[in-house]
């Protein structure tokens, strides 16, 4: 399967830029993300990312298609990971898949025992661009 076409905001770029720099890079989030990082079609201003498109610090709804289950999940840095509250590590895979993901996208989702979930993105609940801050 290809992988969707993505937008990604410069603030996000160069501050998950800084994080790789700062990371052993042969981690495979780090590789995952950088790849991730490396594909994006477009890049836009934070003030004008559109409000249907997965941000750093963004809460998405999305559900996962064989099982129907949906998942609330916060994209965010590694020291702000936290699986039982859903905030997902960028450097986690499904992380590194989400940046960028526009509603109505779907991605596929390394998962335990080398199953790949299908995981379509329903909603960007909240995202920081819109609010006008953007948390580090």
């Amino acid at each position: 399967m290809t992988a969707p076409s993505i937008t990604l905001t410069r603030l996000d770029v160069q501050r998950l830029e800084r994080l790789i720099d700062s990371l052993d890079d042969t981690l495979p989030g780090v590789i995952a993300l950088q790849t991730e990082l490396d594909r994006a079609d477009t890049l836009v201003g934070h003030d004008e990312v559109p409000a249907d498109v997965v941000t750093m610090n963004s809460r998405v709804h999305c559900r996962e298609e064989s099982s129907g289950k949906d998942y609330h999940l916060t994209l965010v840095y590694p020291k702000d990971a936290n699986a039982d509250e859903g905030k997902i590590s960028i450097l986690a895979p499904v992380g590194s898949a989400l940046l960028g993901l526009k509603v109505g996208q779907h991605i596929d989702w390394p998962a335990p025992g080398g199953k790949t979930l299908k995981l379509t993105l329903l909603e960007v609940e909240s995202q920081p661009a819109q609010g006008g801050h953007f948390p580090e």
